[in-house]
């Protein structure tokens, strides 16, 4: 009789502890936090984002393999044949030139994402002579830039009107205009969107930095709030940048994608935080005709830091890997030429 007492008194506990930790997790789920405490989080966030001052911006898609700026969307998903990538050897030029971040083109205007979506087959999967499409660079990437101390950034293209003749980037004949998204996105381009960061957002631990091109479309402006809103949901302590947004409502940072808008240089005395992307060379994407004339000079380079530095702005230089999926000739070239330049000048990049 006690036994049975005592096994109802057990169930009895045990179902109230329980109850008791549904109950906290429910709760956890339906914190509202207030402005102050929101706001609070982006001070930090862009307070902690500034010491980082130099990062990598990484443009490896379909368009490094068809000599385009643009993909359509509509290339042979087996021309993607990096032999020898390796996501490491970029994060060790990263590390060695003192950069503290990296934002790599996880989605760029082909739509081609760099990871196995479970809402497309127009993504890693289908790059069958990358690792049988069985790879997921996405990953590669987060875990080489962790493993060597550097931020993690993804860029994720929103839609638009890319297929531009002038680009290359015209759509076929006959075949549909994906405006930058996967054709499963047609008809749904907001819940497609959200199916997709959440992904990114969840399934490749904390992200510090999501770097969205093409925020202000045509076809997704209306609902860039409740995107940003859907983004901080997933993660609180992620930055998130408008490309080309000059304000602080539509990005947590001043943002100014330099070679196409220099005018948009954040001012002399700026006290807003911002960030400044740049080339290395003449195109984004790596390109058989650029040539080691169109690489900016080493100089020119640490110059470029220095201004976005002293404007209260982190500077992201972009440095395309080739078809073998490294950084190499003159873009690695410069970078160690940057590399030297900055150690032999201990102590004047350093934020004022």
């Amino acid at each position: 009789m006690k036994s049975r007492w005592l096994r109802i008194t057990l169930m009895a506990v045990l179902f109230g502890c329980s109850s008791c930790i549904m109950g906290q997790r429910d709760d956890s789920k339906s914190i509202k936090h207030s402005p102050a405490d929101v706001e609070a989080d982006r001070a930090a966030l862009q307070e902690d984002f500034l010491k980082l001052r130099f990062g990598l911006f990484l443009h490896f898609n379909m368009a490094t393999y068809v000599n385009r700026e643009w993909a359509n969307g509509h290339e042979d998903p087996a021309l993607f044949k990096p032999d020898r990538l390796n996501c490491g050897q970029w994060a060790e030029v990263a590390r060695a030139a003192g950069m503290k971040y990296a934002v790599l083109t996880v989605k760029h205007t082909g739509g081609w994402c760099l990871w196995d979506s479970d809402y497309t087959k127009h993504d890693i999967s289908s790059f069958i002579n990358y690792k049988n499409g069985k790879g997921d660079i996405v990953r590669e990437f987060a875990n080489a830039f962790r493993a060597r101390g550097l931020k993690v950034g993804f860029y994720y293209c929103f839609p638009g009107d890319f297929s531009n003749p002038g680009y290359g980037s015209a759509v076929p004949e006959g075949r549909p205009d994906l405006h930058g998204l996967p054709p499963e996105a047609a008809g749904d381009y907001i819940g497609f969107i959200k199916k997709q960061l959440t992904e990114l957002l969840t399934n490749y631990g904390r992200i510090d930095l999501l770097w969205i091109d093409q925020y202000s479309n045509k076809y997704t402006r209306s609902r860039w709030q409740e995107i940003q809103t859907h983004i901080k949901s997933l993660q609180r302590r992620c930055l998130v940048i408008g490309n080309n947004a000059h304000n602080l409502k539509d990005s947590d940072v001043y943002s100014c994608e330099f070679p196409w808008d220099p005018k948009s240089m954040p001012p002399e005395e700026n006290t807003m935080p911002g960030e400044v992307c740049d080339k290395i060379s003449r195109t984004w994407f790596w390109n058989t005709a650029d040539t080691p004339e169109h690489a900016k000079d080493a100089r020119e380079i640490v110059n470029m830091l220095k201004l976005c530095n002293e404007r209260n702005a982190n500077y992201l230089l972009n440095v395309p890997p080739d078809r073998n999926g490294l950084i190499s000739g003159v873009h690695l070239e410069r970078m160690q030429e940057v590399t030297a330049l900055l150690s032999t000048t201990p102590g004047k990049m350093n934020r004022k």
